[in-house]
């Protein structure tokens, strides 16, 4: 569907950026291999994230008084359960992104809906939430999955890559359904920063990238998406990018969003309430 140009966003603001980390922990398939779950050096690694870096960041967070979207694994919370209810208390939103990180793709419709009930008892018994958002864990999914999140409550989803703006995905009845907040590839961390030895993933990697060059680059696009008046999100995760060398990047991008005055910074869930409540009725405006 069209998206309005310019867009209207609350309270006067030039454009929307929803800082999204996803909390991977060491599950599974869609980053590298389930069988690797009991590899203690994969394990170890993955661990890092909510044992270590999450808190790191969720300080930083605070410092710079920002609110973020964390997306879960349900398999993540009911290992962490402690460090989620952190985030929520904090003011955090918590959302879906599966429960041992599947690819959806992969996965048939029956599969996806269990992934999906699984998740939500594990939320709701352990957090007491039943989330709005979901990102799934492997950027893709079949043509019948936002449908399926519909049943469950979702308002929205940060899976697909379509735009620079929020999207409607269409509804199976027809008119609008989901919200969709696109992310792009380029604001994944794991494109300059991550490094496993074995197995050797991203396939290819071989080094790291500057550490200046990669804030550069990140406060560069979120400039530019500003600049046009647009949204903009991130697929950053925190095993990977607060970790204590690294979190001076984040602390430079953070800086630079700082420096407006007339961007709004929001959770998922009120970008995508913001979205339906403008353009919801009877398609965009």
């Amino acid at each position: 569907m069209l998206t309005p140009s310019p867009i209207r966003w609350p309270a006067g603001y030039r454009s929307a950026v929803a800082l999204a980390f996803d909390v991977d922990g060491p599950s599974g398939d869609a980053m590298l291999d389930d069988s690797l779950l009991d590899n203690l050096r994969y394990f170890g690694e993955g661990s890092y994230g909510p044992y270590r870096a999450v808190p790191r960041l969720l300080d930083l967070l605070a410092q710079y008084q920002l609110q973020a979207t964390f997306f879960i694994p349900t398999w993540v919370v009911t290992h962490w359960t402690s460090l989620c209810e952190r985030i929520l208390a904090a003011g955090h939103e918590v959302a879906y992104h599966g429960h041992r990180h599947e690819v959806f793709f992969d996965l048939t419709i029956e599969q996806q809906h269990a992934v999906m009930e699984q998740s939500r008892t594990i939320f709701q018994q352990r957090l007491g939430i039943t989330p709005t958002g979901f990102r799934t864990p492997s950027g893709d999914w079949s043509t019948a999955t936002a449908t399926l999140l519909h049943t469950f409550g979702v308002k929205y989803s940060s899976s697909m890559r379509g735009d620079d703006r929020p999207y409607f995905h269409p509804a199976a009845t027809g008119g609008n359904g989901l919200v969709e907040l696109p992310a792009r590839w380029d604001m994944d961390d794991y494109t300059a920063l991550a490094y496993f030895e074995d197995p050797a993933f991203p396939s290819g990697l071989d080094r790291l990238a500057d550490y200046r060059a990669v804030m550069h680059n990140w406060s560069a696009e979120f400039q530019g998406y500003h600049r046009d008046g647009l949204f903009w999100t991130t697929i950053l995760h925190p095993k990977v990018s607060a970790k204590p060398g690294r979190l001076s990047i984040l602390e430079g991008l953070f800086q630079t969003i700082r420096q407006y005055d007339d961007v709004w910074v929001a959770r998922g869930n009120d970008v995508a309430d913001w979205w339906i409540q403008q353009y919801g009725q009877g398609g965009n405006k």
